[in-house]
């Protein structure tokens, strides 16, 4: 355990109830699969554990992480400097790199294969690749999902170089356009990654949206997804 970490809780717990007496505290650092952090109140003692990842952060990014943990639990009001704080802290190379490894090592990232029923999507990457990106990007692992996701129609993963597409998409009333540009979007984010503003992830850069609309059928693309 980290020297101070108990009285650094213990004082933001007083700093936003200081009527109330700080309750027993556990706190640990856990080897999570991503950045995580969590808070629970079981028996009347504070359960936290924070991701193994922070153990060497500054005191005042631990700080940070306990008065937004705590205004959670006590549903107060995240003041909005610690949460800038943290947010540029989390959203640093050095950090955003080590996040990445860990998940390589420690996430279970369960992968289909890119062959459906209808559509084959290692034939779309190179096709796409062949006609908008002049064959220069390199082919991650493509998947499609586990399940017919409507939430999430498709996602870049970096920390396992894959590209996953909803399984709604394989099927044959869905015409080749939408799919396509699906994975084109995915493409998108392999050509452009995310950058950082200040303390903000910008994940659609101006250069990304830019080549989006150079995709031929977008308007139709758009008007089927909203439809789907």
């Amino acid at each position: 355990m980290r020297e101070g970490i108990v009285e650094i809780f213990q004082e933001t717990y007083s700093e936003l109830r200081p009527a109330a007496s700080p309750p027993e505290l556990k706190i640990e650092f856990f080897a999570f699969a991503n950045l995580n952090n969590t808070i629970r109140l079981r028996d009347g003692r504070l359960l936290v554990r924070l991701s193994d990842l922070l153990e060497g952060a500054p005191e005042n990014v631990l700080r940070a992480i306990a008065h937004i943990l705590l205004a959670k639990m006590y549903r107060k009001p995240i003041e909005r400097s610690y949460a800038t704080r943290y947010r540029k802290y989390v959203a640093s190379h050095e950090i955003v790199r080590k996040a990445h490894l860990v998940r390589q090592i420690r996430g279970r990232k369960r992968l289909r294969s890119p062959q459906g029923h209808f559509y084959d999507l290692e034939a779309i990457f190179e096709d796409l690749n062949t006609r908008f990106f002049h064959g220069l990007l390199a082919r991650p692992r493509m998947s499609w999902s586990q399940t017919r996701t409507r939430r999430m129609l498709g996602h870049y993963d970096p920390a396992h170089n894959a590209i996953i597409i909803s399984r709604v998409f394989d099927h044959f009333c869905v015409p080749r356009y939408a799919v396509e540009y699906i994975v084109y979007h995915e493409m998108l984010h392999l050509k452009h990654p995310v950058r950082l503003r200040g303390s903000r992830r910008c994940v659609h850069s101006a250069e990304f949206q830019a080549e989006e609309k150079l995709f031929p059928r977008l308007a139709e693309a758009n008007a089927f997804l909203k439809r789907l």
